[in-house]
């Protein structure tokens, strides 16, 4: 009987700590949510296909990424440990006056990271976090960057009662220059609501601005996006994303479908 009670009481007295948090993805928005993954759990977050055309006045060009993925890894309760990679990217481009054709397939750079909370790390209320991360260039120049990287993003999020989350997320970062030799300062701010639908469909309404100061050319590019996330089950989301260049430094259009697997 004494065992019994002793083993009733420390159930008892156990903090909340069993509970665990809803998933929480990165895909498919142009922000970057604040949430953790729990202790211990793994979140794996997989672009099956991205599309992105970027035309210009001499030339088209249609780039493809198929697997694009992000590992996330709950270190504690407030930190999360994260490595990224493209394993095979294709591009072509077209000379709109000549009809040559260049195209190229390889894979992308490999990034690694770390995210803290600074407040609220299962993403409720006002939640707020850090995020540096290191991009090191194991992949091709066209679909990498040819250099090594890095950055810092500030996740925002503020939950509207059950059913609408604001977004923000300015950026910072240190870029490979075009030409491959030293870095140049690149800062973003990305933003937007996503508004649940029904109890496991979301969608999200965003904007970007993005101001790439490269030497050789310095240009500001502006973007909207519409996405919807599909969450099948607690551990599984399936998601797609429309980004729309709203400016001519911009791409004009990308499209994406992916799949988030939390184990």
């Amino acid at each position: 009987m004494r065992r019994i009670l002793a083993a009733v009481l420390t159930l008892a007295a156990s903090p909340a700590l069993a509970q665990e948090r809803e998933y929480c993805p990165e895909r498919p928005g142009l922000d970057t949510p604040a949430c953790i993954v729990d202790r211990g759990r793994v979140s794996v977050e997989t672009s099956l296909l991205d599309w992105t055309l970027d035309r210009q006045p001499n030339s088209r060009t249609d780039t493809i990424l198929i697997g694009d993925t992000l590992v996330r890894v709950g270190v504690d309760d407030t930190v999360e440990a994260r490595i990224g990679w493209t394993p095979y990217g294709h591009q072509r481009v077209r000379d709109r006056q000549t009809g040559a054709v260049d195209a190229v397939g390889q894979s992308g750079d490999v990034s690694f990271g770390l995210k803290a909370s600074l407040h609220n790390p299962d993403g409720s209320g006002l939640s707020v976090a850090a995020l540096p991360y290191v991009t090191l260039p194991v992949g091709g120049s066209r679909i990498g960057g040819g250099a090594v990287g890095a950055g810092l993003l500030i996740p925002v999020t503020y939950a509207l009662g059950d059913t609408v989350q604001l977004d923000a997320t300015p950026e910072i970062d240190a870029q490979p220059n075009a030409e491959r030799s030293g870095r140049h300062l690149r800062y973003s701010v990305a933003g937007g609501a996503t508004v649940e639908l029904t109890k496991s469909l979301s969608a999200a309404l965003e904007g970007q601005v993005i101001r790439d100061r490269d030497p050789d050319d310095r240009t500001t590019q502006t973007f909207a996006a519409v996405s919807l996330a599909w969450q099948a089950r607690d551990d599984l989301q399936l998601d797609a994303i429309c980004v729309a260049g709203l400016n001519a430094a911009a791409p004009d259009v990308q499209l994406a479908f992916g799949v988030s697997r939390r184990f």
